[in-house]
């Protein structure tokens, strides 16, 4: 009898673990993407190591031979030149106006495309459509089928002769921004409003909550980190705004559109100065990091939210 239970508890026992893998193995697995990755080494971070070396130097295209390491005195410039303080101020100001407007539009469009109606297959793909439009091709098209003072759209409604994009650059180029960007928040707060529970919805609605209520305490809420993302990624992509600035205004009238990259831009062939516009270009690069990483956090928050449900 002995033996039989014996023999039944050796059946039963656990089976060994599985020894994992050697780093043999793990590097196999990883050697098709060792391409890849050196690749981007090269293509992004090496670049980015010879701009913050050229950001330590004293170097003028104009002035051949005058190359010499300076430090920090290029960066000392740049946060204390009075010309990259208005430009810095004026990336702040398009980039929060241009987020800010369409991350409005957006939810009020998101809310409308959640609801069911005839077509709305075909407002959406129309909705989205101003996100497909090449960057440059939108300035152009705002440029001269709307703000032209002669045949531009808006004097061809209202009459009247106004130069629009040189009365009020900022907002020219902030409500071209906000065209063009609405689309997609519209998408990322459709998924969200999508991603809402339906039955929470209607046992509030039984419970005798109206719309409002009903949108201020669970949709906004259900809602918040979607609209961080639509901010975050939003302004990594605006703060770097080129086209629209040099194809409208290009920084004008005088500095009242100028951010950093045109700033940049105009350091470099006005200018000719190739340290102050890598340093200036390394600040660019530091501050996109920090908006990006507040955006890979709210993007793993919501990958936590998901995995909860």
């Amino acid at each position: 009898m002995t033996d039989v239970i014996t023999r039944a508890e050796a059946h039963t026992e656990a089976p060994p673990p599985v020894p994992r893998g050697g780093a043999r193995e793990r590097w196999v697995r990883r050697a098709p993407l060792l391409p890849a990755l050196i690749f981007a080494i090269v293509v992004t971070q090496v670049p980015f190591l010879v701009t913050i070396y050229f950001s330590t130097l004293s170097w003028n295209a104009l002035r051949p031979g005058s190359k010499k390491f300076v430090g920090i005195d290029n960066y000392v410039t740049v946060l204390t030149d009075n010309r990259l303080r208005a430009a810095l101020l004026n990336t702040v100001v398009l980039t929060a106006g241009a987020v800010i407007f369409s991350m409005i539009l957006g939810l009020a469009l998101a809310i409308l495309l959640d609801r069911k109606f005839f077509g709305r297959s075909i407002v959406r793909t129309m909705l989205i459509t101003p996100f497909l439009i090449m960057p440059v091709a939108a300035a152009l098209l705002w440029k001269h089928g709307i703000y032209n003072p002669d045949y531009g759209l808006i004097n061809g409604i209202f009459g009247g002769s106004t130069a629009w994009a040189t009365s009020y650059p900022k907002t020219a180029i902030i409500t071209t921004l906000v065209w063009q960007w609405t689309p997609f928040m519209m998408l990322i707060l459709l998924a969200g409003l999508q991603s809402q529970s339906n039955d929470v919805l209607e046992a509030a609605r039984m419970d005798g909550a109206n719309a409002w209520r009903i949108f201020t305490r669970m949709t906004l809420p259900h809602l918040r980190q979607y609209l961080e993302l639509g901010a975050l990624l939003g302004s990594i992509y605006l703060v770097n705004t080129f086209d629209a600035i040099y194809t409208i205004t290009q920084g004008g009238p005088g500095t009242a559109t100028t951010n950093l990259p045109y700033e940049i831009y105009q350091t470099i062939f006005s200018k000719f100065e190739y340290g102050e516009a890598s340093a200036a270009g390394v600040v660019v690069v530091i501050l996109t990091i920090i908006v990006a990483t507040f955006a890979l956090r709210v993007i793993s928050g919501l990958f936590k939210v998901e995995e909860g449900r």
